[in-house]
């Protein structure tokens, strides 16, 4: 059976997710789950297992969405990510599979000893400017 096409996209307020209409359901989605779940070879790697665990993306915010034909989205992220595309299916994936998926993420982010949250590095003024407080 094909999976269904959403019958409306929206983004949420702040760009934080993406909403996704379906004739019986609505499902929202959290851009950072959509992020480090990114069906590019980047984020999923090439082979099974060569998928790259994706970190501090707790803030992430979607800043674009772009049709792909009549089959997928091209979603742009706060981050510079711009890879791979979003299909019906997959994205019909992430919605029913979030109860799974996003726990079992966040349990190999505790196995490595990884971050959701940016690195402190990234909050470092650039050099020559001067933090006003």
């Amino acid at each position: 059976m094909p999976h269904p096409v959403p019958q409306q996209i929206r983004l949420q307020p702040g760009r934080q997710g993406l909403v996704l209409v379906y004739p019986d359901t609505e499902h929202t989605l959290p851009a950072e789950y959509l992020r480090v779940y990114s069906p590019s070879a980047e984020v999923r790697g090439h082979g099974r297992g060569q998928a790259k665990l994706q970190t501090g993306k707790a803030r992430v915010t979607i800043t674009n969405l772009a049709p792909a034909g009549n089959y997928a989205l091209k979603i742009t992220f706060s981050d510079g990510h711009d890879s791979g595309l979003y299909s019906w299916a997959y994205l019909y994936e992430l919605a029913q599979g979030y109860a799974t998926m996003w726990p079992a993420y966040l349990r190999r982010l505790e196995a490595t000893g990884a971050s959701r949250e940016p690195a402190a590095q990234a909050h470092t003024p650039p050099k020559g400017k001067k933090c006003s407080h």
